[in-house]
């Protein structure tokens, strides 16, 4: 039986996250634009300000609002695609 006392649970919307890249001294501008244009099918005008976005402030978001497992998803492309290529291009999911 229902217990018509006990208030109802209210249900949140999943929690929201971006993915931020991180500069470094190693990785090349134009492959941070790349992994932009094929990873988060940016395009090319925002990946651009994206890449200068991350240079000049030393972080930018690359993506998103994405879903906690969508983020992570593309974090791990990321890195698996950036060491493929050799660089230590470092993402992280952040929870918005």
């Amino acid at each position: 039986l229902l217990d018509r006392g006990k208030e109802k649970q209210k249900l949140k919307p999943p929690s929201k996250y971006q993915v931020v890249f991180y500069n470094d001294d190693y990785t090349p501008m134009d492959f941070v634009v790349i992994v932009l244009l094929d990873v988060f099918h940016q395009p090319a005008k925002n990946a651009i300000a994206i890449m200068y976005n991350i240079h000049e402030k030393c972080r930018g978001i690359a993506g998103g609002p994405y879903s906690k497992e969508i983020a992570e998803t593309k974090v791990k492309q990321v890195i698996q695609y950036a060491r493929a290529a050799g660089h230590p291009l470092h993402a992280v999911a952040e929870k918005i």
